[in-house]
Order: C-alpha cells, then sequence, then structure tokens
C-alpha cells in the first residue's frame, strides 16, 4: 500500500465542536477525493484520512481553516499541549480582552462620569479609551479572525463570520463599549465550549488513567522489578500485592483474593479471584497477593480497547447530532440573508433611520449566532458515553446512545444471558440407604478425570459441600455412556439415564423420576453399583437471580415485549420462561431461525434490540435494531462485533441502559429547545428594538453555559 493510499490520523490543534468539523470538511474534502473520506473524532481532536493526498497538502488545507494538523503520535500524550502558550491561549486571550474591557469602562467612567461613558450616545470616547477597547476586541477575536476570514473568502458564513461583522459593524458606529463587550463575551463562551469538551475527554482519558505506570515484573530467579506494563512480554509473570491495581490482563498463577472490577463492570462489589481466574488492567486487588500471567500486550489489554473505542464512538455521531449540523448549515446563511434585510429594507421602503436598523441587523447577527445550538448535543452525546463506560456499558458510538430510548421489544439469547450459562448441580437424590454425602464422594471420584462441563460442575459442588474426593482405581471411560472405577475397594458406575436403561437396573419410580427432571430441563448423572443404584444427581443451568427483577426493570421502562429465543428443547425453555417471566418464548431455533424471528420483531415493533454473547447471536444481532454484547470483558470477539456490550454478567445494566439513553434523549431535546427559544425571544426583541448587542451575546454566553452544564449532569449517571 503507497503511502497516500493508507489511512493517515492528524491531532487537529483548535477544533473543539462540529462547527470545526464543518469547515474542515469543506477544506480539506476537496484535497482527498472528497469527504467520504474523512473521519473526525471531536473528543480526542482527532481526524483520520482515508485515502488521498499527501500529508504536505492535508496540513495546507488544514491551514487554510485557521486550525493546525501535526501527526498523531501515542494517544496517551497525542493531546498534551507542547507549551505553555498552546496550553493557555485561549484563556489568556479571553482574559486580556475582559481586562481591557473592565480598564477601558473604569477609565472612562472615571473621566466623563457614568451617564456620558455609558448612556450619552453622542458623547465622544477619549482616544485612550478607544485604544483599550481595540486591544479588549483584538484579543477576544484573536482565535477566531482566520476562520472567519475562510467562511468570508469561501463565501460560506458560519458562527466566526457572525460574530467577527458584528463586532466590526459596531466598531464602524463608533459603539466601541457594546462591540468590545461581543468580543469578550464571545470569547468567554467559545472558552467554556473548549471547556466542555475537554470535561468530557478528560472523563474518557481517566479511564486509561486507571493503569498503573509500573508493573512488579516477576523474573524466573525469582526477583522482582517496577518496568512500565508496555514492557511486560505476553506470558512474563507480575506481582499485584494488596491494595494495587492491575496493570495488565492476566491469568492468576498463584494467591487468592477479591479484585475490584469496578472501572471496568461496573460491579459494586469485589470478585473472588484464584489461580485460573482472568484478572483486568484498570482492576484493583484487595487484600491478597496475586501472581499473574500476562495474556496481552499493555497496548491491548480490555482498558485500553475500551479506552480506545469510547474515544472513536465520538466519530458515529446520534440522529440529534446530524439534525444539530444540518439545521445549522442552513441557519447561519439565512439568518445572514434576514440581517442583510432588516438592514435594508426599513430605510429604503420607510424611510426608516439607517443607523438604528444597522443596529438591530448587527444584534440580529450576535443573538443568531448558533453556538450554544452546536454544542448541545455533542457534549450531551460524548457525556453519555463517559458516563456509560463508567457503569460498565461500552457505547460503540454516539448514533447507539439515543437507540436504547425508542427500544420496544427486546429478544434475550437463553444460555449465557438469562442463565448463567454453565450447569451447577440443582439436586442430589441419595437412593438405596446411601447418604447424598456418600453419593456425592461417589461421583465426584469418577468425575475427576473428566474435562465434560457436567464433571467440573460435580466437582465444584462436592468441594463446596466440604466432601473429600478419594482416589479412583480401575478407571474406565465408557465411551458416550459414562465412567466406571472402584472407589474405596467397591466397583461403581456414573452414567446418563440411557446408560441406566441399557443396564436393566432402572425402576419404575427412579425411572418416572428422571422423566420428570428430564422435562423441566435437568440433566441427570446417575450413580449405581452391581447390585442397585445409588442415586442420582440433577444439574441445570441455573437462572441469573437478577433475571426477572431485570425483566420487570425492563417492562416498567417502557419496553412493550420482552422475548426469549433458544436453541434448547422446549421443555427447558420453558422452565426459564417461567422464572423469568418473559411475554414469550421460542425454543428449538437454528441460528437462521433466530434471524427470522428478530425480523418478525422488527416488523412488529420496529425498534428492537437483541442481546446475546456477541458471538454465537451475532447475525440475529446484526439484524436487531441495535445489537447488545452480554458479559463481554475479556471476549475480545463480543466487545468487537456488538454494538453496545455490557462488560459484566449483570442484566440489570439492560434496564439501566434504556433509563439513561432516555435521560440522555431527554437533556439534548432540552438543550436544542432552550437554544432556539432563546434565539427566538431575542430575534423578537431586536426587530422591536428593545435588545441590545451586549445583552444578546450575554443571553447566547449564558444559553452555552447552560446547555454545557446540563449536558455534563450525565457524567453523575448513578448506578
Amino acid at each position: 500500500m503507497s503511502a497516500e493510499s493508507a489511512p493517515r490520523t492528524f491531532r487537529i490543534r483548535g477544533m473543539d465542536c462540529a462547527e470545526e468539523v464543518a469547515v474542515l470538511k469543506r477544506e480539506v474534502g476537496p484535497v482527498v477525493g472528497g469527504e467520504a473520506n474523512l473521519a473526525f473524532d471531536v473528543l480526542n481532536a482527532k481526524m483520520t484520512v482515508a485515502a488521498g493526498a499527501p500529508t504536505e497538502r492535508v496540513a495546507e488545507a488544514v491551514a487554510r481553516s485557521g486550525m493546525t494538523a501535526e501527526p498523531w503520535r501515542d494517544e496517551s500524550t497525542a493531546l498534551a499541549p507542547e507549551g505553555f502558550w498552546e496550553r493557555n491561549r485561549r484563556t489568556l486571550l479571553t482574559a486580556a480582552s475582559a481586562g481591557c474591557l473592565l480598564a477601558a469602562m473604569a477609565a472612562h467612567a472615571a473621566r466623563d462620569g457614568i451617564h456620558a461613558a455609558f448612556l450619552d450616545e453622542n458623547a465622544a470616547t477619549p482616544a485612550a479609551v478607544v485604544l483599550l477597547y481595540l486591544l479588549g476586541i483584538v484579543a477576544g477575536v484573536w482565535t477566531v479572525l482566520p476562520k472567519a476570514w475562510v467562511a468570508a473568502r469561501r463565501l460560506r458564513p458560519d458562527m466566526n463570520l457572525l460574530m467577527v461583522v458584528a463586532v466590526a459593524g459596531a466598531v464602524g458606529i463608533g459603539q466601541w463599549a457594546e462591540a468590545a463587550t461581543v468580543a469578550f463575551l464571545f470569547a468567554l463562551s467559545l472558552a467554556l465550549e473548549a471547556w466542555s469538551v475537554g470535561r468530557a475527554r478528560n472523563a474518557v482519558r481517566a479511564l486509561m488513567a486507571l493503569t498503573p505506570p509500573a508493573a512488579r515484573l516477576v523474573h524466573p530467579d525469582g526477583r522482582e522489578e517496577a518496568v512500565p506494563p508496555d514492557r511486560v512480554p505476553v506470558g512474563a509473570r507480575f506481582l499485584v500485592r494488596p491494595g494495587d491495581c492491575v496493570p495488565l490482563d492476566g491469568r492468576v498463577i498463584a494467591g487468592a483474593g477479591g479484585v475490584d472490577q469496578a472501572p471496568i463492570t461496573g460491579e459494586s462489589v469485589p470478585v473472588p479471584k484464584g489461580p485460573g481466574d482472568e484478572v483486568y488492567a484498570g482492576t484493583i486487588n484487595g487484600d491478597g497477593a496475586l501472581t499473574v500471567e500476562s495474556t496481552k500486550p499493555a497496548a491491548d489489554t480490555t482498558l485500553a480497547r475500551i479506552t480506545r473505542m469510547v474515544g472513536e464512538a465520538q466519530a458515529k455521531r446520534a440522529p440529534s447530532e446530524q439534525w444539530v449540523e444540518t439545521f445549522a448549515r442552513y441557519y447561519t446563511p439565512a439568518v445572514m440573508a434576514l440581517a442583510a434585510l432588516v438592514l435594508l429594507v426599513p430605510p429604503l421602503a420607510l424611510g426608516a433611520s439607517w443607523a438604528d436598523w444597522l443596529y438591530r441587523a448587527l444584534v440580529l447577527l450576535v443573538i443568531a449566532c448558533p453556538c450554544a445550538l452546536v454544542i448541545s448535543t455533542p457534549v450531551s452525546v460524548v457525556a453519555a458515553l463517559a458516563a456509560a463506560a463508567r457503569n460498565g456499558v461500552l457505547v460503540k458510538g454516539g448514533v447507539f446512545v439515543e437507540a436504547p430510548a425508542r427500544l420496544r421489544a427486546v429478544a434475550l439469547d437463553k444460555t449465557g444471558t438469562l442463565t448463567r450459562g454453565r450447569p451447577t448441580v440443582a439436586e442430589v437424590v441419595a437412593l438405596a440407604g446411601h447418604t447424598e454425602s456418600e453419593l456425592l464422594e461417589r461421583a465426584a471420584a469418577l468425575e475427576a478425570r473428566s474435562t465434560h462441563p457436567l464433571a467440573h460442575a460435580i466437582l465444584a459442588h462436592a468441594k463446596e459441600r466440604g466432601v473429600a474426593v478419594p482416589e479412583v482405581e480401575d478407571f474406565r471411560i465408557l465411551p458416550g455412556k459414562g465412567a466406571t472405577g472402584r472407589v474405596r475397594g467397591t466397583e461403581y458406575w456414573v452414567g446418563s439415564h440411557r446408560y441406566l436403561e441399557e443396564r436393566g437396573q432402572e425402576t419404575p419410580e427412579v425411572h418416572a423420576r428422571l422423566e420428570e427432571l428430564a422435562s423441566s430441563g435437568k440433566a441427570v448423572v446417575v450413580v449405581g453399583n452391581d447390585r442397585h443404584v445409588c442415586g442420582f444427581l440433577a444439574l441445570a443451568d441455573t437462572v441469573r437471580p437478577e433475571a426477572r427483577q431485570a425483566v420487570a426493570d425492563l417492562h416498567a421502562a417502557g419496553v412493550q415485549h420482552v422475548v426469549m429465543l433458544t436453541g434448547d428443547n422446549r421443555g427447558t425453555a420453558d422452565a426459564v420462561a417461567r422464572t423469568t417471566g418473559v411475554d414469550e418464548v421460542y425454543a428449538e431455533l437454528l441460528p437462521a431461525d433466530k434471524v427470522g424471528k428478530v425480523e418478525e420483531l422488527v416488523a412488529k415493533y420496529g425498534s428492537v434490540a437483541m442481546v446475546g454473547d456477541g458471538v454465537n447471536d451475532a447475525p440475529a444481532m446484526g439484524r436487531a435494531t441495535i445489537g447488545i454484547a452480554m458479559g463481554a470483558i475479556g471476549t475480545d470477539a463480543a466487545i468487537e462485533t456488538a454494538d453496545i456490550a455490557l462488560m459484566s454478567d449483570d442484566l440489570t445494566k439492560l434496564p439501566w441502559l434504556v433509563r439513561h439513553s432516555r435521560r440522555a434523549l431527554t437533556v439534548i431535546r432540552q438543550n436544542i429547545i432552550f437554544a432556539l427559544t432563546v434565539k427566538a425571544v431575542f430575534l423578537v426583541l431586536t426587530l422591536a428594538g428593545v435588545s441590545s448587542m451586549w445583552a444578546a451575546v450575554a443571553a447566547d454566553s449564558g444559553a452555552t453555559l447552560l446547555v454545557v452544564a446540563n449536558a455534563l449532569r450525565l457524567l453523575r449517571a448513578g448506578r
């Protein structure tokens, strides 16, 4: 692949909102073969070019927009400013504008009195005061002048051009105080906008900050050394002391203790960890030291992948963002045309004062600035994405932030979603004078050498009950049937119901009981010897304890229909359906059948979510409105394939997600309606001649601050 055809990524200094994105599309798009070859991540100030011109030409095109492009470097440092001026330029210029404005007002009032300075339109402004006002104006508009010039040269007006024209008009008619006030308030609103994006950006960046700067690498000779996580190779061992943060994904080799996985999964209680268990970077070790074997490099840990995906998610814009961008594209030129009409029609048609209607036209330009409207939606979306990530819900784009709010039906896979996905011993039935402990001892001894999931469940139950597992002699596997062996000197066998029938040792009572268990969805392991049946163990894939409440909460959140889709038999499916309270169940489905059922739900309800493991249910998830992966932590395929990934196995995240999406949608709508209402009110006041430029800018800046504050409330979303 040639350098020109390979995707390239740039950091764009000065890109803080959708307005700058629109400018960059106009300038860079023609250079790289069209806007389709561009992707933007406002959250990380990043632009990706899929193909097109050389890097130098892209940088030149960005420079023409008034911004600066530089090659994207390491993600952890790419956003760090290089110097004091770069880091504080906007703040310093805003402060300078405010200082000059206040100094000019104070000097004017001290020299001529308050009435002459601010109320007498015919009073002359002293030269020294004019100089201070002029300095304040220059400081206020310094960062937007290049962008305004590009907009004017391209005949594509934007909010930067609106402000510069308004300020220049005020200067032209001698309204120095108003011009300086407008410049300062606009600079303040832009600073607030940049701060709001930075706040949301930092919320996401805080995820990566969870990874400690060093890992305690354990060398083969036992020596420990503190090294950066990216220097720990896959397969190496490292020590995590009590209270330490886990630096890398890995598998516990030695030690035991509880690990707080809340930064990744949102779980409220520590998860017990022991040899063989997986741990994840960014989680916090409890009171036991753990020796862990690294399973992934630092750049590919679950936490690193989540952080990258949340950052990239901003590029997938929500429907509200797309609407706002489209609206602003036509809104700004329409406002400039209206301002021209306000300036020309009354003086020409009615003989009104040119100075009066020029002032009103300038006020109209000021209040028409779409700053609050443009910033209202992206900040809300970024805040919602960051809050969801902190609660263990990975939303793969702004487009999926709003989708759960509109859900009318949810389809749930059974195994691994409504159930735990692994069998456990549900019942131990001892016969022929044996005790439950004796039966469990025989079964565990015979299953100790098996790798079957049912064998693991029996051994785990024996351990939980404190049953010692003796050694087995003369052990033999009976393929497709079971196994035999000598336990404490007596020959025993273990096998299925069918194997019991083959042996001819089944009584009518035992047969009836085993059929009853099978019809309820339980698997049966029978234990016996040559004389009689010693008993049997019933195993089942248990329903998650929170499943019933989660289904009820989905209904309470406004989801009309909850269905279960499974390839399991009808008896098992009906038993799970009764326990969980789903509205409808479809059993014995092949993967293609699940796709068909999802399509039927979409046709009937419109907006449907499919919840599964993210791999086996991928076709059905692809046909749903949104695909949601359950328990995706540590499962790369689940994180990659789903639109939304629930990082833990907690089903209560589903109704939380629906409610969180509705909160986000409500905030977005509040912001849009509020911003447009402020515009409409001041438009009327301007045409009536009862508004002023500084009041218009104060209202616009106030609106910007309020919509930002309202959007950032989403960062405090509770678990």
